[in-house]
């Protein structure tokens, strides 16, 4: 079959040019005008890979970079930015939010067909969807991931329950089974910072059995939450008795670094209004059945505040910003977000 790529692009004419190109060269190629648009047929359409201009009416590409990596379903497809724009700090920024190569305008025929290519070729072997699992197929004592789950226990947390504890011996990899875990730090001050909200299918406390070393930071059940307790002996010998797994988890954390840093960039230069948009989207995601329609969750506002790095008033207050504009509706700790596309536009 036809691989399909996806075209975003505002100029009719740079469009329509490569969507010939690829068509010329086998492609099956997919358009979008704009980025809202892009946003939605990379959703519907899930290409093989997506091309994006980056100063684009309604959307411009890092944000469509940065709702692409939000969704599951498409977060792994290899991303191209086209721009006409080439300074270092715009590079820089593409490839912190995760693109996997960046081309200027004007570009020369082959370079964009070559660039396809390789990124093609390079996400057909792995497809990051689940890459763990992959990982695991390759490894000599496993053959498949669910072979260690069913050998492991399983436990179960009630909501707020602590899973573990900054400086924790780590004991255990988990997989979450059913229900979700927040992620959290606490400073000298005593101040929580929310690192990460983890739902069904996602693993937490691995970094400190790859790293070897005491837990550094809190795991705790926002729900009931059941998780699969992978012991940390077959864990590590998962993960480094087979050089081609180990070498891969450790492009997986070598990424997971650069979305790290991104987050510090966004919390120290977006405006608290943006943060948090950002995190609504980011529990929206978490809790959404993935069709882009009206969802809810139950958030304290301290935990809220937590995620955006502010202090509880400031969020109180953009919250009634956003109740007033229509995005989201307010009922106790309950948040409904009714229009996603809306609240994930908020740039200031």
């Amino acid at each position: 079959m036809k691989k399909k790529i996806l075209i975003i692009e505002d100029q009719t004419e740079v469009r329509e040019n490569i969507e010939e190109l690829l068509e010329l060269s086998n492609y099956h190629p997919i358009t979008a005008e704009n980025g809202k648009i892009g946003v939605k047929k990379a959703l519907d359409e899930r290409p093989d890979l997506i091309l994006c201009d980056i100063m684009m009416p309604e959307m411009d590409g890092y944000e469509v970079l940065y709702l692409i990596s939000k969704r599951p379903e498409i977060s792994s497809t290899p991303f191209i930015f086209l721009t006409a724009k080439s300074e270092k700090s715009d590079f820089r920024k593409g490839m912190n939010l995760g693109a996997d190569d960046y081309i200027t305008k004007p570009f020369e025929e082959m370079e964009l067909l070559g660039a396809i290519e390789r990124r093609l070729n390079k996400y057909e072997k792995l497809s990051a969807k689940d890459e763990l699992t992959e990982f695991v197929k390759q490894a000599k004592s496993y053959a498949e991931l669910e072979d260690l789950e069913t050998n492991s226990k399983t436990r179960r947390f009630k909501k707020k329950d602590i899973l573990y504890r900054q400086g924790d011996f780590a004991s255990y990899a988990y997989k979450i089974k059913t229900g979700k875990v927040k992620i959290f730090q606490i400073n000298q001050d005593g101040k929580e910072f929310i690192i990460d909200i983890l739902t069904e299918g996602q693993f937490l406390g691995e970094n400190a059995l790859i790293q070897d070393t005491d837990r550094t930071e809190f795991a705790q059940a926002l729900e009931d939450t059941e998780v699969i307790m992978i012991p940390r002996k077959e864990f590590q010998d998962l993960i480094f008795q087979n050089r081609e797994v180990s070498g891969r988890f450790i492009k997986m954390l070598s990424k997971n670094l650069l979305e790290k840093e991104s987050s510090l960039m966004e919390m120290a230069y977006d405006t608290v209004r943006k943060r948090t948009a950002d995190a609504l989207m980011k529990l929206y995601n978490t809790y959404s059945d993935g069709k882009g329609g009206p969802a809810k969750f139950e958030v304290s506002r301290a935990d809220l505040a937590s995620m955006v790095g502010t202090a509880t008033e400031s969020v109180i207050r953009m919250l009634s910003e956003f109740k007033k504009d229509g995005f989201i509706k307010i009922e106790g700790s309950t948040i409904h977000v009714l229009d996603p596309d809306k609240v994930a536009a908020i740039r200031f």
